[in-house]
């Protein structure tokens, strides 16, 4: 992209305003491709606001419908929408918020067997999926494409957001979880409960790193984990390393071997 049209000057003239993002930056988010695996909680803000921010081309991953209780949470879906496909709810949405941004909606479940097809050819992932089996396959397939994943999870008043890039020398997924959680330890939402407006703060924390990944604005959660407690109003962050036994990245193989 050469130009800007004078409604793109109009609409990301706070982008353009920012010295971190700027013109440059602006074309680099009209030009990315990001892949976001889950439209529901987290994907969610985190499509809105990709959109917002005009990043030129999301595609949408997921396989599930709109239903009563998903409102409560999922604010890129309507009344309207129940019983449909939330990646055709979701282009929909987009649509109507930029419709500049093309949007591919793919409803699929992501897994093993498709993984790098869908993946391949994207600047990054988001993954806001809800199966610790299915972050587990964009882990992997992310890896073997060198693409960096930006990874959201959240549980009743406490959420969490990193950037996974082992390209960089940081862990991937498998460093930091190398195994599922013994039963009954990690309940689902549906399980548990989430207070409606966390996901909305982790979906948002997970466009900005993001944004900030495209455009080389600021200070990526790359190696750093952001935990975010609603309850009580407090956030920390945890500092994440490399495992050198890892399956996966071998410790982004070993640091590059020293």
């Amino acid at each position: 992209m050469n130009e800007f049209s004078d409604d793109d000057l109009e609409r990301y003239a706070r982008h353009i305003f920012l010295r971190e993002i700027g013109g440059p930056g602006q074309k680099r988010l009209l030009s990315a491709r990001a892949a976001v695996v889950g439209a529901g909680g987290l994907g969610s803000p985190a499509i809105l606001y990709l959109a917002a921010a005009g990043l030129g081309h999301i595609t949408v991953i997921d396989d599930d419908a709109v239903s009563l209780s998903n409102l409560q949470r999922q604010i890129l879906h309507r009344t309207a929408d129940i019983g449909r496909p939330k990646v055709e709810s979701a282009a929909e949405h987009v649509a109507a918020l930029n419709p500049g941004v093309t949007v591919r909606p793919v409803a699929e479940r992501l897994d093993g067997g498709n993984a790098e097809a869908l993946l391949e050819g994207h600047d990054l992932v988001l993954d806001g999926c809800d199966s610790l089996a299915t972050r587990r396959v964009v882990n992997r397939a992310a890896f073997d494409l060198g693409i960096p994943v930006v990874s959201g999870a959240i549980s009743q008043w406490e959420g969490q957001v990193t950037v996974f890039d082992p390209a960089a020398g940081t862990p991937c997924y498998e460093c930091v979880f190398p195994e599922d959680p013994a039963a009954g330890l990690a309940p689902s939402c549906a399980e548990a409960g989430v207070i409606g407006a966390l996901p909305g703060v982790v979906g948002a924390m997970m466009a900005l790193e993001a944004i900030k990944l495209v455009t080389g604005a600021g200070h990526v959660l790359r190696g750093e984990m952001l935990v975010f407690d609603g309850l009580w109003g407090e956030s920390r962050k945890l500092r994440l390393k490399p495992r050198p036994d890892c399956p996966v990245c071998g410790g982004a193989r070993a640091a590059e071997a020293g």
